[in-house]
């Protein structure tokens, strides 16, 4: 088999509480308009605490390749949309060169 398509390397990471078979069919309908992406499961265990969550990883997938700030983007948007969806106040997007939190939580406003 040949390498038939190459893409520069970077990834977007979102991090986020919530229910997975949900988050998941939210994934699902955003990939409608090209996209390529995975979900996982994850366990965050902090102070005072712990919940089930996920997630979603977004590469330059070389079949639909982006630039940096579009895949950004794009992980922003569909960010939006789970947690909207999923009815949450925070998450996280996990880049190559920062991680920034989002919180409409009234304790970070």
């Amino acid at each position: 088999m040949n390498v038939t398509e190459a893409a520069k390397s970077f990834t977007q990471r979102i991090w986020m509480a919530g229910n997975y078979a949900n988050a998941e069919e939210i994934c699902r309908c955003f990939c409608e308009r090209g996209m390529c992406i995975s979900i996982s499961p994850a366990n965050y265990i902090y102070t005072g605490g712990e919940e089930s969550g996920f997630v979603v990883t977004l590469i330059n997938y070389a079949r639909f390749t982006k630039f940096p700030v579009e895949l950004k983007d794009i992980a922003f948007e569909l960010a939006m949309d789970l947690c909207v969806g999923l009815h949450q106040q925070s998450f996280t997007i996990e880049g190559p060169e920062e991680t920034l939190f989002f919180s409409s939580r009234p304790e970070n406003i």
